[in-house]
Protein backbone atom coordinates (compact mmCIF):
# COMPACT_ATOMS: atom_id res chain seq x y z
CA UNK A 1 0.00 0.00 0.00
CA UNK A 2 2.60 2.51 0.38
CA UNK A 3 6.62 2.66 -1.34
CA UNK A 4 9.02 4.83 0.42
CA UNK A 5 12.07 5.27 -1.63
CA UNK A 6 15.37 7.49 -0.83
CA UNK A 7 13.37 10.00 1.76
CA UNK A 8 15.14 12.73 2.13
CA UNK A 9 13.80 15.82 4.43
CA UNK A 10 16.12 19.14 5.05
CA UNK A 11 15.76 22.52 6.71
CA UNK A 12 17.14 25.83 6.80
CA UNK A 13 19.37 25.75 10.36
CA UNK A 14 21.09 28.83 11.62
CA UNK A 15 24.07 28.00 13.71
CA UNK A 16 24.91 29.57 17.32
CA UNK A 17 27.84 31.45 15.77
CA UNK A 18 25.09 33.13 13.00
CA UNK A 19 25.87 30.97 9.90
CA UNK A 20 22.87 29.54 7.88
CA UNK A 21 23.38 25.57 7.23
CA UNK A 22 20.97 22.84 6.10
CA UNK A 23 19.97 20.72 8.58
CA UNK A 24 19.48 17.07 7.82
CA UNK A 25 15.73 15.30 10.17
CA UNK A 26 15.29 12.56 7.64
CA UNK A 27 17.88 11.08 5.33
CA UNK A 28 16.91 8.41 2.66
CA UNK A 29 14.37 6.36 4.23
CA UNK A 30 13.15 3.36 2.27
CA UNK A 31 10.64 0.77 3.43
CA UNK A 32 7.57 -0.25 1.89
CA UNK A 33 4.17 -1.16 4.08
CA UNK A 34 1.56 -3.97 2.97
CA UNK A 35 -2.17 -3.76 3.21
CA UNK A 36 -3.62 -4.88 6.59
CA UNK A 37 -0.11 -4.36 7.89
CA UNK A 38 0.28 -2.78 11.63
CA UNK A 39 4.22 -0.54 10.82
CA UNK A 40 5.11 0.92 13.96
CA UNK A 41 8.00 3.96 14.12
CA UNK A 42 10.02 4.15 16.67
CA UNK A 43 12.70 6.24 17.85
CA UNK A 44 13.94 9.33 20.32
CA UNK A 45 12.89 12.65 20.22
CA UNK A 46 14.83 14.36 17.59
CA UNK A 47 15.12 10.89 15.18
CA UNK A 48 12.83 12.30 13.04
CA UNK A 49 9.45 10.75 13.12
CA UNK A 50 7.48 13.45 12.90
CA UNK A 51 8.46 15.00 10.23
CA UNK A 52 8.22 11.05 8.34
CA UNK A 53 4.79 11.22 9.12
CA UNK A 54 4.50 14.94 7.91
CA UNK A 55 5.85 14.17 4.66
CA UNK A 56 3.73 10.26 4.07
CA UNK A 57 0.25 12.58 5.24
CA UNK A 58 1.34 15.70 2.90
CA UNK A 59 1.58 18.27 5.41
CA UNK A 60 5.47 19.06 3.85
CA UNK A 61 7.21 18.06 0.84
CA UNK A 62 9.61 15.79 0.74
CA UNK A 63 13.31 17.31 -0.32
CA UNK A 64 13.99 14.56 -2.40
CA UNK A 65 12.75 11.13 -2.40
CA UNK A 66 9.58 9.35 -3.59
CA UNK A 67 6.23 8.23 -1.67
CA UNK A 68 3.62 6.22 -3.52
CA UNK A 69 0.36 5.21 -2.37
CA UNK A 70 -1.13 1.85 -3.59
CA UNK A 71 0.84 3.05 -7.02
CA UNK A 72 -0.14 6.55 -6.93
CA UNK A 73 2.71 9.29 -6.91
CA UNK A 74 2.27 11.74 -4.22
CA UNK A 75 3.27 14.78 -6.65
CA UNK A 76 0.48 14.08 -9.35
CA UNK A 77 -2.05 12.48 -7.55
CA UNK A 78 -2.06 14.35 -4.31
CA UNK A 79 -5.89 14.51 -3.75
CA UNK A 80 -6.69 10.75 -4.60
CA UNK A 81 -4.32 9.75 -1.86
CA UNK A 82 -5.75 12.26 0.89
CA UNK A 83 -9.52 10.65 0.10
CA UNK A 84 -7.17 7.19 0.99
CA UNK A 85 -5.99 8.57 4.01
CA UNK A 86 -7.02 9.04 7.63
CA UNK A 87 -4.74 10.59 10.21
CA UNK A 88 -4.85 10.53 13.89
CA UNK A 89 -3.22 13.71 15.20
CA UNK A 90 -1.06 13.69 18.91
CA UNK A 91 -2.85 16.60 20.35
CA UNK A 92 -6.81 16.83 20.47
CA UNK A 93 -8.09 19.52 18.02
CA UNK A 94 -12.07 19.30 17.89
CA UNK A 95 -13.50 22.46 17.74
CA UNK A 96 -14.35 22.67 21.63
CA UNK A 97 -17.78 24.88 21.15
CA UNK A 98 -19.02 22.02 18.87
CA UNK A 99 -20.57 18.55 20.33
CA UNK A 100 -19.41 15.63 19.61
CA UNK A 101 -22.28 14.82 16.69
CA UNK A 102 -21.57 18.39 15.36
CA UNK A 103 -17.87 17.66 15.35
CA UNK A 104 -18.56 14.91 12.68
CA UNK A 105 -21.24 16.33 10.55
CA UNK A 106 -18.67 18.99 10.15
CA UNK A 107 -15.42 16.92 9.02
CA UNK A 108 -18.11 14.51 7.20
CA UNK A 109 -19.16 17.67 4.84
CA UNK A 110 -15.72 18.42 4.51
CA UNK A 111 -15.11 15.12 2.80
CA UNK A 112 -18.15 16.18 0.95
CA UNK A 113 -20.18 13.02 2.19
CA UNK A 114 -23.69 12.93 1.07
CA UNK A 115 -26.74 13.33 4.20
CA UNK A 116 -28.29 10.23 4.63
CA UNK A 117 -24.61 8.47 3.63
CA UNK A 118 -22.54 10.88 6.39
CA UNK A 119 -25.78 10.34 9.13
CA UNK A 120 -25.12 6.62 8.88
CA UNK A 121 -21.76 6.56 9.48
CA UNK A 122 -21.60 8.79 12.29
CA UNK A 123 -23.85 6.88 13.72
CA UNK A 124 -21.82 3.46 12.87
CA UNK A 125 -18.47 4.76 14.04
CA UNK A 126 -19.97 5.51 17.18
CA UNK A 127 -21.60 2.21 18.02
CA UNK A 128 -17.81 0.93 16.67
CA UNK A 129 -16.56 2.89 19.84
CA UNK A 130 -19.13 2.07 21.80
CA UNK A 131 -19.78 6.68 22.14
CA UNK A 132 -23.34 6.47 20.34
CA UNK A 133 -24.94 7.94 24.07
CA UNK A 134 -22.36 11.33 23.72
CA UNK A 135 -23.35 12.21 20.06
CA UNK A 136 -25.18 15.44 22.02
CA UNK A 137 -22.44 16.31 24.86
CA UNK A 138 -20.01 19.04 24.10
CA UNK A 139 -16.27 17.73 23.05
CA UNK A 140 -14.85 19.59 26.40
CA UNK A 141 -16.99 16.64 28.72
CA UNK A 142 -15.74 13.99 26.76
CA UNK A 143 -12.96 12.02 28.79
CA UNK A 144 -9.26 12.01 27.46
CA UNK A 145 -9.88 8.21 26.24
CA UNK A 146 -13.34 8.84 24.88
CA UNK A 147 -11.93 12.12 22.78
CA UNK A 148 -9.00 9.70 22.01
CA UNK A 149 -11.30 7.60 20.57
CA UNK A 150 -13.53 10.21 19.04
CA UNK A 151 -10.50 11.52 16.87
CA UNK A 152 -10.31 7.58 15.22
CA UNK A 153 -14.32 7.91 14.36
CA UNK A 154 -13.46 11.23 12.97
CA UNK A 155 -10.43 9.34 10.87
CA UNK A 156 -12.58 6.93 9.55
CA UNK A 157 -15.40 8.91 8.37
CA UNK A 158 -14.40 8.84 4.71
CA UNK A 159 -13.27 5.13 4.98
CA UNK A 160 -9.70 5.38 4.36
CA UNK A 161 -7.27 2.15 3.41
CA UNK A 162 -4.83 3.95 4.83
CA UNK A 163 -4.86 5.18 8.76
CA UNK A 164 -2.00 7.60 10.29
CA UNK A 165 -1.80 6.87 14.12
CA UNK A 166 0.64 9.63 16.07
CA UNK A 167 0.98 8.55 19.58
CA UNK A 168 -2.46 7.38 20.12
CA UNK A 169 -2.51 6.48 23.07
CA UNK A 170 -0.49 9.14 24.91
CA UNK A 171 -0.71 10.00 28.52
CA UNK A 172 -3.95 7.69 29.01
CA UNK A 173 -4.50 5.19 31.35
CA UNK A 174 -3.50 0.98 30.90
CA UNK A 175 -7.42 0.15 30.83
CA UNK A 176 -8.20 2.63 28.00
CA UNK A 177 -4.94 1.85 25.79
CA UNK A 178 -5.78 -1.30 25.74
CA UNK A 179 -9.44 -0.71 24.28
CA UNK A 180 -7.56 1.74 21.52
CA UNK A 181 -5.24 -1.46 20.93
CA UNK A 182 -8.24 -3.68 20.27
CA UNK A 183 -9.48 -0.67 17.70
CA UNK A 184 -5.96 -0.54 16.03
CA UNK A 185 -6.24 -4.50 16.00
CA UNK A 186 -9.96 -4.84 14.62
CA UNK A 187 -8.75 -1.87 11.87
CA UNK A 188 -6.44 -4.14 10.44
CA UNK A 189 -8.33 -7.13 10.50
CA UNK A 190 -11.01 -4.97 8.12
CA UNK A 191 -7.73 -4.38 5.59
CA UNK A 192 -7.11 -1.09 6.71
CA UNK A 193 -3.07 -0.55 6.79
CA UNK A 194 -2.03 1.03 9.82
CA UNK A 195 1.09 3.39 10.07
CA UNK A 196 1.72 3.73 13.85
CA UNK A 197 4.15 6.33 16.03
CA UNK A 198 4.55 6.22 19.58
CA UNK A 199 6.92 6.65 22.46
CA UNK A 200 6.04 3.87 24.10
CA UNK A 201 7.49 0.06 22.91
CA UNK A 202 5.52 -1.99 24.69
CA UNK A 203 2.48 -0.74 22.70
CA UNK A 204 4.51 -1.12 19.48
CA UNK A 205 5.60 -4.72 20.60
CA UNK A 206 1.93 -5.72 21.04
CA UNK A 207 0.41 -4.26 17.90
CA UNK A 208 3.34 -3.88 15.15
CA UNK A 209 3.77 -6.58 12.63
CA UNK A 210 6.44 -4.81 11.68
CA UNK A 211 8.55 -1.73 13.67
CA UNK A 212 11.22 0.60 11.99
CA UNK A 213 13.61 2.51 14.42
CA UNK A 214 15.14 5.43 13.22
CA UNK A 215 18.11 7.52 14.65
CA UNK A 216 19.17 10.67 13.63
CA UNK A 217 17.20 10.45 10.63
CA UNK A 218 18.32 7.23 9.46
CA UNK A 219 16.37 3.64 9.35
CA UNK A 220 18.80 2.02 11.77
CA UNK A 221 16.73 -1.54 11.83
CA UNK A 222 13.38 -2.80 10.37
CA UNK A 223 12.04 -6.21 11.64
CA UNK A 224 9.04 -8.08 13.30
CA UNK A 225 9.11 -7.70 17.17
CA UNK A 226 9.69 -11.36 17.37
CA UNK A 227 13.04 -10.71 14.92
CA UNK A 228 14.41 -8.32 16.94
CA UNK A 229 14.18 -10.31 20.28
CA UNK A 230 15.71 -13.22 18.28
CA UNK A 231 18.37 -10.91 16.65
CA UNK A 232 19.50 -9.49 19.14
CA UNK A 233 19.37 -11.96 22.04
CA UNK A 234 17.05 -10.28 24.51
CA UNK A 235 13.55 -10.92 26.24
CA UNK A 236 11.27 -7.18 24.55
CA UNK A 237 11.40 -4.93 22.26
CA UNK A 238 12.58 -2.48 24.17
CA UNK A 239 15.93 -4.23 25.20
CA UNK A 240 16.64 -4.21 21.39
CA UNK A 241 15.52 -0.17 21.06
CA UNK A 242 18.21 0.58 23.81
CA UNK A 243 20.73 -1.72 22.23
CA UNK A 244 20.50 -0.11 18.82
CA UNK A 245 20.18 3.34 20.36
CA UNK A 246 22.95 2.78 22.37
CA UNK A 247 21.24 2.55 25.75
CA UNK A 248 21.19 6.20 25.85
CA UNK A 249 17.73 7.29 26.04
CA UNK A 250 15.04 6.44 28.76
CA UNK A 251 12.56 3.78 28.12
CA UNK A 252 9.45 5.80 27.83
CA UNK A 253 11.09 6.88 24.58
Amino acid sequence: MIEIEGLVKRFPHRTPDGREEWKTAVDGLSFSIGKGEIFGLLGPNGAGKTTTIRMLTMQTQPTSGRITYDGLGTAAHAQEIKRLIGVVPQHVNFDQDLTVGENLELHARLHHIKRREREARIRELLAYVELTDVINDGVRRLSGGMKRRLLIVRALIHRPRILFLDEPTVALDPQVRRRIWDLIRDMASRGVTVFLTTHYIEEAEALCHRVAMLERGRLVALDTPSGYRKTYHVATLEDAFLTLTGGAHAKTL
